[in-house]
């Protein structure tokens, strides 16, 4: 049983849904209940899979839940392309959001073969 609290990846995970939260703001009110509640409910899929998985009492639960929490990372990095395509965000936010998404992937992959071993 690990403390969520205390690992890198929640707290990156638990900002950046602050950001996202922020950044949804600049959406137009008619993707309210399409892409914008979709992203809403990936983002915070990523810090809650890893509070939830953490109070596992094993490694392999723990391992599935941050497959999960990656795979939402991964969805809102999907999510945030299509946003640019569709003109929702700008190439500057594109890319700032990618990069931290991409960082918090990493941290989850490294942490489920830390898990796994």
């Amino acid at each position: 049983m690990n403390n969520f609290r205390e690992l890198k990846v929640w707290q990156k995970a638990r900002s950046f849904t602050k950001e996202m939260y922020y950044l949804l703001r600049k959406y137009p009110a008619d993707e309210k209940f399409a892409l914008v509640s979709q992203m809403k409910r990936a983002t915070v899929s990523i810090s809650s899979n890893i509070a939830e998985g953490s109070g596992r009492y094993t490694n392999n639960d723990f391992a599935r839940f941050l497959d999960i929490a990656l795979g939402s990372a991964y969805e809102i990095e999907n999510q945030l392309i299509l946003s640019n395509d569709l003109e929702f965000i700008n190439n500057n936010d594109l890319n700032e959001f990618v990069i931290k998404i991409q960082e918090i992937e990493k941290m989850i992959s490294g942490l489920i073969k830390s898990v796994r071993k």
